[in-house]
């Protein structure tokens, strides 16, 4: 799977840590910076990392700052992106079954690397459930379209990057 990873200055050690777990797993990683701890804005690197999911070029991203609050923020300003802020693998489970997430976000400050790691491999592995979530999906991206979020455009998941 691709995936696209990147931190801010504040989430950086979590985001080098992911990135080598994900190397190692055989996952080709994408990495939209930061390429130090040195201080610097999270929205610049986490929505690059959101935009290459949104593109087609990556499969889903992870997005780390102290809080993982802000990277997820910008990262649901790119259209198409589903992003959750998740504190343990049971959040990241859910939000991949009903919402169909394609960015998570982590905090730096709640989660160490092994518990980043468990919570990680939670949102590779589990599948968007479909069914009644899929109306909910297209309901969320007719508000993302300036809609009123009760006449989505489909019944269908709007598409996400493919699989590469």
């Amino acid at each position: 799977m691709r995936i696209a990873v990147a931190s801010d200055h504040a989430g950086f050690t979590l985001k080098e840590h992911v990135k080598a777990a994900l190397s190692a797993q055989g996952h080709d990683v994408l990495d939209a910076g930061t390429t130090s701890d040195a201080s610097t804005d999270y929205p610049e690197y986490a929505a690059k990392a959101a935009r290459q999911v949104a593109a087609g070029d990556a499969d889903r991203g992870v997005v780390v700052c102290g809080s993982g609050n802000g990277v997820t923020i910008t990262a649901n300003k790119i259209a198409g992106i589903r992003a959750v802020n998740a504190h343990d693998a049971a959040e990241a489970t859910m939000a991949r079954q009903h919402n169909g997430i394609n960015v998570l976000g982590l905090s730096q400050a709640r989660l160490d690397g092994a518990a980043a790691e468990e919570i990680v491999a939670a949102f590779l592995s589990t599948e968007f459930e479909g069914g009644r979530h899929e109306r909910r999906i297209g309901e969320i991206a007719d508000v993302e379209g300036g809609g009123d979020g009760t006449a989505p455009a489909s019944t269908e998941i709007p598409p996400v990057a493919p699989t590469h």
